[in-house]
């Protein structure tokens, strides 16, 4: 029985071993990428995209707020053995399974499969899971994993389509009320909702997850006042504007390391076990509706084209 037990142990690891080895380093830091409360601020910006690095960095300049830009890992140019790497693997057969994404690749050449999750030793994603959506999810636990491994306390990770609603720097007094109110937070968004051409787009159902055990749905739909605008909540759409203390950059990087990549990252982070949310009743960062994306395809590729 100890034996099975340390085969079994030995199998996880090696089904897993591959996947930080895919996170991206950060470069050329300095200690000017912070404010009061928030030890570092990350910009998640493609390489591609300065146009959006520049708008986002006009947007906080005002402020005095100065990002460090975390060139973000490219989904559309990982390789065929991180996708293999990086997605959810079976080890033995199943009679039946969840309608998955499976990225397959014959003599150089790739394409990608709508399937059910039934064959071991494949990587499934959820079904029409981008390859954007891969990259962006590795550039955030990249940036999560600079963070802890810097030893910082609070981190603030931001996208590069961020729309600045009032002053950044009452963030920190809302971190100190967090502090004393809620010790164990873990995450805190700097707006109420995620934002579409019609308003705020509330969360409201969860979808399975293979090799998971969710939470009854009344768990995630948990919201709570806490103090003045800031809410607990168990779960929401979007990664915008993300304040992350050291303990939920532990639990968030310990999951993906878990359970691997199969959502996007901001239809995920609300499934770590034990996670701590909140979020206020205003806005102070949010998204800016309808922002140029190069999760769905590389539109990056088209630009300046008419």
């Amino acid at each position: 029985m100890k034996n099975c037990l340390i085969i079994a142990l030995i199998c996880f690891a090696n089904l897993n071993a591959g996947f930080e080895k895919h996170f991206k380093k950060a470069e050329n830091k300095s200690d000017m990428h912070k404010m009061a409360g928030i030890d570092f601020i990350y910009m998640i910006n493609l390489d591609a995209r300065p146009e959006k690095y520049e708008r986002t960095m006009s947007a906080l300049r005002p402020y005095g707020i100065n990002p460090y830009r975390f060139s973000a890992v490219n989904g559309w140019e990982l390789s065929f053995e991180a996708l293999d790497e990086l997605g959810v693997m079976l080890e033995v057969p199943q009679p039946f399974g969840t309608l998955c994404t499976v990225y397959r690749h014959v003599d150089g050449e790739e394409y990608w499969s709508h399937e059910y999750m039934k064959e071991p030793g494949i990587s499934y994603y959820c079904h029409m899971m981008s390859r954007g959506a891969i990259g962006c999810t590795l550039s955030h636990l990249s940036a999560l994993q600079d963070a802890y491994d810097s030893g910082h306390k609070t981190v603030w990770i931001i996208e590069d389509d961020i729309r600045v609603v009032s002053n950044p720097h009452e963030l920190t007094a809302l971190i100190s009320v967090l502090d004393k109110r809620e010790p164990d937070w873990d995450v805190f968004f700097t707006d109420n909702e995620i934002k579409g051409p019609n308003g705020p787009i509330p969360c409201t159902v969860i979808r399975p997850r293979p090799l998971f055990r969710l939470e009854p749905l009344e768990y995630y739909l948990q919201r709570k006042n806490i103090q003045g605008d800031i809410v607990k909540i168990g779960m929401r759409f979007g990664a915008t504007s993300m304040i992350v203390r050291r303990s939920g950059m532990k639990k968030i990087l310990d999951y993906y390391k878990k359970y691997k990549v199969y959502f996007p990252y901001d239809i995920e982070y609300f499934l770590v076990p034990g996670i701590n949310l909140y979020a206020l009743n205003r806005d102070i960062v949010t998204n800016i509706v309808g922002a140029e994306s190069d999760n769905g395809q590389p539109d990056y590729l088209n630009k300046g084209k008419k």
